[in-house]
């Protein structure tokens, strides 16, 4: 780990294991069940992304589960053991009350380390637009920020990673009680797919009924136009995931460099991991940049 102490988060940044190892970030995974066997989501080193996704389509049963207070605590201990302090970043609350389970993790845990600090962050993010802010965090870390500036600076800015995203197949977000039942039969038959986003209190809310992919995806880069730092200048990092459509996050992507000339890197293109695959389904695509701080 660089510096003096370890930049962590969860599984639900959708990046890459050699990412992750390459800038230096630790995770912890969530579980989830696949048909009844309960798995740990590694960033798809056990089980594939298209075997996962393959299942799903096939009509898999599928359930996640919170990360409880003793699995953090026997993520958390070995770093403390270490003489290492902690600035960990949970998933956003509200998409899951996992944090509290952390809070308490962190509580037991300084008892035993009172020389120690766990610092923890609700991301308000996820996916990858969770790992585009780890990204960030980890750049600000390398030159040099403390654990404390750095938390601060994340608490301050969280807000501006903005999340659109749309899914061609509405059938788990209806099972998930995302989209009401009759809204995502009636969208299914007329070919409706409606473009959502993470609020500002990091909530998945549907935000447009739009008919078409092509249009939904030219939807989802205005909003990038709209709302991104310097509008068509925007020069920042932008990611890209998708859950076994990577056609759809080729076209995004596509649209993309052609709107935003100046971006200084190529949109990197994700997989959607299993413990947020298990509530979108196969067919969704999702677009992340920084800008201006979401509000609703």
């Amino acid at each position: 780990m660089t510096g003096d102490y370890v930049l962590s988060c969860e599984s639900t940044v959708d990046l890459t294991p050699l990412q992750l190892a390459r800038r230096d970030i630790a995770y912890i995974g969530y579980p989830f069940q696949l048909n009844g066997r309960t798995y740990r989501d590694d960033l798809g080193q056990t089980l594939s992304y298209a075997d996962f996704y393959a299942a799903l389509a096939a009509g898999a049963e599928t359930a996640t589960m919170q990360i409880n207070a003793f699995e953090y605590a026997e993520y958390f201990e070995p770093f403390l053991r270490a003489g290492r302090d902690v600035l960990h970043l949970c998933l956003s609350s509200g998409i899951t009350g996992t944090i509290n389970s952390a809070m308490l993790a962190r509580e037991n845990l300084l008892e035993q380390y009172p020389d120690r600090k766990i610092i923890l962050v609700d991301s308000l993010a996820a996916s990858s637009g969770f790992g585009l802010l780890m990204d960030r965090l980890a750049d600000l870390r390398d030159a040099g920020m403390t654990m404390e500036d750095l938390a601060r600076w994340a608490e301050e800015n969280k807000r501006r990673v903005h999340h659109w995203f749309f899914s061609t197949d509405l059938t788990f977000y209806i099972k998930g009680g995302r989209i009401s039942k009759t809204a995502g039969t009636v969208g299914s038959v007329l070919g409706i797919c409606p473009l959502m986003n993470v609020s500002a209190e990091g909530k998945l809310v549907p935000r447009e009924k739009i008919r078409s992919k092509r249009r939904v995806i030219r939807a989802a880069v205005d909003r990038m136009e709209q709302y991104a730092e310097a509008g068509l200048r925007y020069t920042g990092k932008c990611y890209i995931s998708h859950s076994a459509c990577r056609s759809d996050a080729l076209q995004l992507a596509g649209l993309v460099e052609e709107r935003f000339p100046l971006l200084r890197e190529r949109p990197a293109i994700y997989d959607i991991g299993t413990t947020i695959g298990c509530h979108s389904g196969p067919g969704t695509a999702a677009l992340f940049f920084w800008g201006s701080p979401r509000a609703d």
